[in-house]
């Protein structure tokens, strides 16, 4: 096996179980390391002393110049293996909700861009966050316009990356951004990032207005609750959800069923309501790194399960036909 592959791999797949970001990051440095060294130098046991090369991915490499798949490589296949969800991820086409080193991400926006043509993906969108969520870097206006430039020189070759952000919902309902920006973005997700445990009623109108918001496309990870991880533990937020639903139904808002499994978001009876509601459903990874995109697997898995109607996931149209959807407001 190829050693650049074999590290660049075991890198993906550690940003895909959610590890420790130095842990990705040391394989991804140990692949830079030894891009264009012939396989002589890489058996040289002076390989060690090379900045960027460590004890485990030295024997990453070896393992892989050996002529096999490195033990750590092959043990960590098979815990990704997905489980269900098969036919309907077969139909995805893109995916509305990432992350780059711009905001709250791990790795450049290039990156990420590699990764999703990897993954067969005819579109992305790069939504990072917005100004007031100061703890993941949010984007000023002024660095959200540049960023745009760069964006939009990210695209060919069958896969386009579509400008976006994950714009925080205001206490008010009111959405983080300027209003210029956001209806000049292709993607607008919005989420809400604090006060998640404020009561019903105000929480219900927060809601509600976001997704009655013409500005927005997609309504993120809308219960803010977590179900396992480092992070712990999150209730959801309460709300009453049928009202919520049926304002995004009303506006064609997509409602997104968020991938990440420490996230599970929608909860399985809140996406009950939302498909009764007659909602649009928008299924998203939330990767803050290139083997996060693959989270999709779990995402499809609870839709294929859950029921949802394959024609309302907006995720699994083509791009001609999600334009159509987005620019229905703008």
């Amino acid at each position: 096996m190829d050693p650049l592959d074999a590290l660049t791999e075991i890198a993906y797949l550690l940003e895909r179980e959610r590890s420790s970001r130095y842990k990705s990051k040391a394989f991804r440095t140990a692949a830079a390391a030894i891009e264009g060294l012939s396989d002589e130098h890489l058996r040289d046991p002076a390989l060690r002393r090379r900045p960027g090369i460590g004890e485990s991915t030295f024997t990453v490499i070896q393992q892989a110049l050996a002529g096999g798949v490195p033990e750590r490589l092959a043990k960590l296949r098979a815990e990704s293996a997905p489980t269900g969800g098969a036919e309907l991820r077969a139909l995805l086409k893109g995916d509305l909700h990432s992350h780059s080193e711009w905001s709250d991400g791990l790795t450049p926006i290039e990156a990420m861009v590699d990764a999703a043509r990897g993954l067969g993906h005819e579109y992305l969108a790069l939504t990072d966050h917005s100004p007031r969520l100061t703890v993941a870097n949010g984007l000023s206006p002024e660095r959200l316009r540049a960023q745009m430039k760069v964006v939009r020189g990210q695209r060919g070759d069958g896969f386009t990356l579509l400008t976006g952000i994950e714009v925080d919902i205001l206490d008010d309902g009111a959405l983080d951004q300027e209003d210029e920006l956001l209806r000049a973005l292709d993607v607008v997700v919005a989420s809400a990032h604090s006060k998640l445990r404020m009561e019903r009623g105000p929480m219900t109108k927060r809601l509600v207005a976001a997704a009655s918001d013409p500005r927005v496309d997609v309504l993120g990870h809308v219960t803010g609750r977590l179900v396992e991880g480092a992070r712990g533990t999150r209730p959801p937020s309460e709300f009453d959800a049928q009202k919520v639903f049926a304002a995004a139904a009303a506006s064609g808002v997509a409602v997104e069923i968020n991938s990440r499994p420490e996230r599970q978001d929608p909860p399985d009876d809140l996406l009950a309501l939302a498909i009764e509601a007659g909602c649009y459903f928008s299924i998203d990874s939330d990767a803050h790194a290139p083997g996060q995109l693959s989270l999709l697997d779990y995402g499809a898995a609870r839709a294929e399960a859950a029921g949802v109607p394959v024609d309302r996931i907006v995720t699994t149209w083509p791009l001609e036909r999600l334009r159509e959807w987005l620019e229905r407001s703008r």
